[in-house]
C-alpha cells in the first residue's frame, strides 16, 4: 500500500551504502555550532517564552530574550572562539538593525550568517508561492547587502516549511538547508527542477527543543552532547558523518547554562585532530565538489 503522503523531498538510502572520502583536516567525524541569534517583534506574531501566559505588554519574556543579544550571544561567540569554533550564525536580518555591535561581534569572529527569516515572530507556515519566494529572497539581499556576499544557507524560523520551500529557497540561490536530520550525513533533497543540500541538524541536541520545550537541565544538555560525540565520534570510524550541535543566545547564553557547555566543548576538544570543527559552508563545500559524497 503506498503511503497517503508520499515521501518526495529525499528516497532511502540506508547508513551501510556510503561514499568513503575524508574531511579536508584528515577527520571522519565533521561538526559545526549553530547559534540562534534571533528578534522578536514585541507582544505579537509567534514567541519563545520562559514563562507561559504572561500577558501583554509581556516584559518578563521579552527582557529574558533581550538579554541574548544584550549578554548571552557575546559570551558564546567568545567561549565558542575559545575552542576555535566558529558558529553557524541562525540570524533574523531585523537583529542588523536591533543589535548592530553583535553582528559586528559576530562577524570579526569568524561567524558564517545563515538565513533565518526577518524576525522569528515570522512563519513561512501558510505563505502563498509567491509570498514565500518574495520572503526568503528579501533575507538573502539583506546579507548579501551587509556581509558582501549572498548566504548558502537556509533554516526556517520555528523549523516551518510550505510545499514550495525548497523550490523557493534554490530560487533566492541558497544551496543548503538546516531544518532535518534525516540522517547522519548530508541528503540531497529535490527543490522543483533542482536539488539543495540538507546538512544534518540537531533537533534534538537543541537548546530550545530540549531545554525549554522538554524541560532538560543544563547538565542533562551537556551529557547529551558528550554522549552524542562519543557515539557518533565510533560511528565516524567506519565512514564520513556529520554532527550538529544548536544553541541559542538567551538560552545556552545564561551563565549556568554556559558552564555546563563549556564542560562539553572541553570534551570535544580533547578529541584535537579527529574532528573537524567546520562552518556549514564549509562542509557543503566538500559534497558540491562531488555530489556523489551525499546520498
Amino acid at each position: 500500500m503506498k503511503p497517503a503522503f508520499p515521501n518526495d523531498r529525499y528516497g532511502y538510502v540506508p547508513i551501510t551504502r556510503f561514499t568513503d572520502f575524508r574531511w579536508p583536516n584528515g577527520a571522519r567525524l565533521a561538526l559545526f555550532v549553530c547559534l540562534g541569534i534571533e528578534d522578536y517583534t514585541p507582544d505579537s506574531g509567534q514567541t519563545e517564552n520562559l514563562i507561559a501566559g504572561t500577558p501583554a505588554p509581556d516584559w518578563v519574556n521579552r527582557s529574558w530574550r533581550d538579554y541574548g543579544n544584550r549578554v548571552g550571544a557575546f559570551r558564546l561567540i567568545d567561549r565558542l572562539a575559545e575552542f576555535g569554533i566558529r558558529p553557524a550564525v541562525l540570524l533574523n536580518t531585523a537583529v542588523y538593525d536591533t543589535a548592530p555591535d553583535l553582528i559586528a561581534h559576530a562577524r570579526a569572529a569568524g561567524a558564517e550568517m545563515i538565513g533565518h527569516g526577518l524576525t522569528n515572530s515570522h512563519s513561512l507556515a501558510g505563505m502563498a508561492p509567491a509570498e514565500e519566494a518574495a520572503y526568503v529572497g528579501a533575507v538573502a539581499d539583506r546579507i548579501e547587502a551587509e556581509e558582501g556576499r549572498r548566504p548558502g544557507g537556509w533554516s526556517s524560523m520555528w523549523l516551518a516549511h510550505t510545499p514550495t520551500t525548497l523550490a523557493s529557497l534554490r530560487g533566492a540561490g541558497y544551496r543548503y538547508l538546516l531544518d532535518l536530520h534525516l540522517d547522519d550525513r548530508p541528503v540531497w533533497l529535490k527543490a522543483g527542477d533542482d536539488r539543495i543540500l540538507a546538512l544534518p541538524y540537531g533537533l534534538e541536541l537543541n537548546d530550545s527543543s530540549t531545554v525549554i520545550g522538554r524541560n532538560a537541565s543544563a547538565a542533562d544538555f551537556e551529557w547529551m552532547i558528550v554522549d552524542a560525540f562519543d557515539e557518533m565520534r565510533a560511528a565516524s570510524a567506519q565512514q564520513p558523518l556529520v554532527m550538529s550541535i544548536v544553541i541559542h543566545s538567551f538560552i545556552s547564553g545564561q551563565p549556568f547554562r554556559l558552564r555546563a557547555l563549556t564542560r562539553a566543548l572541553e570534551h570535544i576538544a580533547g578529541a584535537g585532530d579527529a574532528v573537524w570543527l567546520a562552518t556549514p559552508a564549509e562542509i557543503a563545500a566538500v559534497i558540491e565538489e562531488d555530489p556523489r559524497r551525499a546520498p
